[in-house]
């Protein structure tokens, strides 16, 4: 997490970045894109009294690691009451946040189940991958150690196919879209966390367990019977 002051001048920095080196036109991805951005922490059905909870994060950012355990814990604690996307946010000057991001998404491409255990991964051992750590190491290497890395929550057959898939452009449109999709919700920090659509004040900020159940208790006891409510699926 950074002031906003000094986070302006980064995502500036950053859309500039992004606009430069665009992926060939041929492979350019239209937006919207054909689905919703972001990994769903858990698969259930969504009806009108779901708390919908949407969480920017960046792999290798210290906040994002210290907030996830407790939004985690609450959200296993509500069940199907409570809905989680996560949306990545690669921060410009956490050097290997974007190729982290990509990571998560070849991983999500090849197996589901495994993409918030590396998520989790990159969490617990997030000091390997900070900008002093890898200084001396070309962009090609980072490549090579993340992709390595990132093979310990799969299969060992899918070892080939997860270093493969930084040479596939899609995933990287992927990583691109969830920056554009952020910037499009003026989230230029991690953690920031939507309920409902709306922005928590503070959000970039570390949230405890008790301050995930301060915060939802209230919007499911306004809701009252919600049998009453009609059924649909995002």
């Amino acid at each position: 997490m950074t002031t906003s002051s000094s986070l302006l001048p980064a995502l500036l920095w950053a859309l500039s970045f992004f606009a430069v080196h665009r992926v060939p036109t041929g492979s350019a991805q239209s937006l919207p894109p054909a689905r919703y951005d972001g990994f769903l922490y858990a698969e259930h059905r969504v009806d009108a009294g779901t708390i919908v909870i949407e969480a920017f994060l960046d792999p290798v950012c210290p906040d994002s690691r210290d907030a996830w355990p407790f939004l985690k814990e609450a959200v296993d604690y509500y069940g199907p009451r409570v809905w989680l996307v996560v949306h990545l946010l690669p921060l410009p000057y956490h050097d290997n946040a974007y190729v982290a991001s990509r990571a998560l998404n070849i991983v999500n491409l090849l197996n589901t189940s495994a993409t918030f255990p590396l998520l989790e991964l990159f969490f617990k051992e997030q000091v390997k991958f900070y900008n002093a750590q890898t200084v001396n190491m070309s962009k090609a290497a980072v490549v090579s150690y993340i992709a390595n890395f990132a093979t310990q929550v799969v299969a060992d057959s899918l070892k080939s196919a997860v270093v493969s898939g930084f040479e596939n452009t899609q995933t990287d449109l992927k990583a691109r879209v969830s920056f554009k999709y952020s910037a499009s919700r003026g989230v230029f920090g991690t953690p920031t966390f939507f309920v409902n659509g709306f922005s928590l004040p503070d959000s970039d900020s570390t949230i405890d367990y008790s301050g995930w159940r301060n915060i939802i208790d209230p919007l499911i006891a306004a809701q009252g019977d919600p049998r009453e409510e009609n059924v649909y699926f995002f």
